[in-house]
Order: C-alpha cells, then sequence, then structure tokens
C-alpha cells in the first residue's frame, strides 16, 4: 500500500528533479541569481521530505495518525508557497509569500517533531 511515507518520498523526488532542471538552466545560462530558492527546493523539497517518508516508512505508528496528514499538507504547501516567495523576494516583488511559507514549513516541522517524540524510530505496528 502507498502510504504517506510514498507521498513524501514521491513529492520529494518531484521537487529533485524540478531542482536539477533548474540548477541546469542556472549553469545554462550563467545566472545564479536565484540560487536561495533553487537551495530551498532542494533542501526543504527533496532531502527533508524524503528523510521524512523514511522515518514514515520505518515507523508506521506514526505514518498512520492524523497528525502525518497534517504534516504531509504543511510541508507540500510550504515549499509551493517558500520557493516562488524567495524568488519574489530576490526580484524585489515583496517577502509575504517567503515568510508565509517559512511559517507553514516550520509548522509542518514542528508537526513532524510532535510525532517523532510521541511514536519514536521503529516498525511497531499501528494503534
Amino acid at each position: 500500500m502507498k502510504g504517506i511515507g510514498f507521498a513524501f518520498f514521491a513529492l520529494g523526488v518531484l521537487c529533485a528533479l524540478i531542482g536539477m532542471a533548474w540548477g541546469i538552466q542556472m549553469s545554462a545560462t550563467a545566472n545564479h541569481a536565484l540560487s536561495p530558492a533553487h537551495a530551498h527546493l532542494n533542501l526543504i523539497g527533496w532531502v527533508t521530505m524524503a528523510l521524512m517518508g523514511a522515518y514514515y516508512t520505518l515507523t508506521p505508528a506514526a505514518a498512520s495518525t492524523r497528525l502525518a496528514k497534517i504534516h504531509l499538507a504543511l510541508t507540500t504547501a510550504g515549499v509551493i508557497i517558500i520557493v516562488p516567495g524567495i524568488v519574489m523576494a530576490l526580484t524585489q516583488q515583496g517577502e509575504t509569500a517567503a515568510k508565509i511559507g517559512s511559517v507553514l514549513t516550520i509548522a509542518g516541522m514542528i508537526c513532524f517533531g510532535v510525532n517523532v517524540l510521541r511514536h519514536g524510530l521503529g516498525a511497531k505496528t499501528a494503534p
């Protein structure tokens, strides 16, 4: 069954592919002005989401919670909003989206932290 761990991994891979293509585009044009947004896409979108997917795959009790679903929603929304928000901030179009994305991203990490503290790590059975 494809659960929350798979969802985190799949979204992470999507972010990695977009980030790689963006990196190639920056290299080809020799324009690295948006590299902070590119870095956030890769670190939050790929690395962090893949690690979260691994955790939920290894800890099914945590994956089966409502909090895990909220976590996925917050983290996904955070990445979707923070990356263009950083682009907007870098191009002097305002910082509001970057701020909203940052709050959503940290809220997602708080959810993750609570789940880790509640469930630990390991293949315990879901309640």
